[in-house]
């Protein structure tokens, strides 16, 4: 029998499971490379010679710091983080005219939906043809009452509308996401370049399913309960946006702006994006950073002279309250009280996440 055969090589997965730590992805990268590198080798390498010369190159090709003593299941969540799909270039057409679908449905935001149009409608080809075509959709081509009672004319029902390659989902009525809304965006997200929801309309993205086991985010006011109706969504505080493939969510309201920068530098690249948001005197930097909302990452001090519900963080009412493990916490609404009785799971999670954080205070 040939030495091949007698030591075949192993996984990542089992060297991390003998040897009973974990390093960062970095490292984790570099092992995988030497695995594939040395796995075939006729003898199998030492475990610690490759876990050191891992070491060695991660500290050399980057500057994290390791951090050890981690749970099997965070390993898996750090492997299954490397098999993201890579937020990649998209193809400009020639003739431009990307077909951009912005859903709406009663009281939908306004500047989460017109932010990204006004940048979509800005950005032109090199040969100086509109990049974009965006159009409404909604349940109906009826008349529809969105944010600050503006009235808006559908150009299309989820029965006529053309396949867009963008597809912009601002927060709206609860109500509005109705099954044929979550079914025709299920269905066209299949051969989008991007679909996008802004602010709550990740709440919208989230019923169509496509945000399970992906990463989000929402506005800051709607962590708890998103956080609380989704479990299956890996919720992210503190982020302008978030990307994974080609779904995308943007924090709250004027982070869809970024947002679909993002997407025009996706598709033109940086020198014309920075173009476009001078063109629109657009000083905002958060489509260069996708976390910088880091002034809500944290739960803010919630028991201060005026109590913060810790659910939508607006002022609580000192009448409504629940004790839970030793602390007081006031609510604006019985909905909002209700719903954090519901869901202790939630704060169990906010707290260990903020546990080595100091509190972050509202911008006022």
């Amino acid at each position: 029998m040939s030495t091949h055969s007698q030591f075949q090589p192993i996984s990542p997965l089992e060297t991390i499971d003998r040897l009973g730590f974990e390093q960062s992805n970095g490292f984790w990268v570099t092992i995988q490379l030497s695995h594939t590198i040395f796995g075939r080798a006729s003898m199998r390498m030492n475990v610690i010679t490759l876990t050191i010369f891992g070491v060695a190159v991660f500290l050399t090709a980057s500057n994290f710091i390791l951090s050890p003593y981690r749970s099997s299941s965070s390993i898996l969540a750090s492997i299954n983080e490397l098999s993201e799909d890579p937020i990649r270039k998209l193809e400009v057409p020639s003739e431009g005219g990307i077909p951009v679908a912005i859903v709406l449905g009663n009281d939908a935001e306004v500047l989460d939906f017109c932010g990204p149009l006004e940048v979509f409608a800005f950005a032109y080809t090199a040969q100086g043809k509109p990049l974009f075509a965006p159009f409404t959709v909604a349940a109906s081509k009826e008349p529809l009452k969105v944010g600050g009672g503006m009235t808006v004319l559908p150009d299309h029902s989820f029965k006529t509308a053309p396949k867009p390659k963008i597809v912009v989902i601002p927060a709206m009525n609860d109500d509005s996401a109705t099954k044929d809304m979550t079914d025709w965006i299920r269905e066209v997200s299949q051969t989008t370049d991007v679909t996008m929801s802004v602010c709550n309309g990740s709440f919208v993205l989230a019923k169509t399913g496509l945000l399970d086991g992906k990463k989000a985010t929402a506005h800051h006011g709607g962590y708890f309960r998103f956080a609380g109706m989704f479990p299956a969504v890996q919720l992210k505080r503190g982020a302008r946006f978030v990307e994974h493939g080609n779904i995308a969510t943007a924090g709250g309201v004027s982070s869809g702006i970024d947002l679909a920068l993002r997407v025009v530098e996706r598709y033109l690249g940086r020198d014309a994006t920075e173009q476009l948001a001078d063109g629109i005197e657009y000083q905002g930097r958060g489509w260069l950073n996708p976390d910088s909302n880091m002034a809500y990452a944290k739960l803010p001090k919630l028991d201060g002279e005026k109590p913060i519900c810790p659910l939508c963080l607006m002022e609580g009412d000192r009448s409504l309250k629940t004790e839970y493990k030793g602390k007081t916490y006031f609510f604006c609404h019985d909905s909002e009280k209700k719903f954090f009785d519901e869901h202790l799971f939630v704060m169990d999670r906010f707290l260990k996440e903020d546990a080595n954080t100091a509190p972050v205070q509202l911008k006022k």
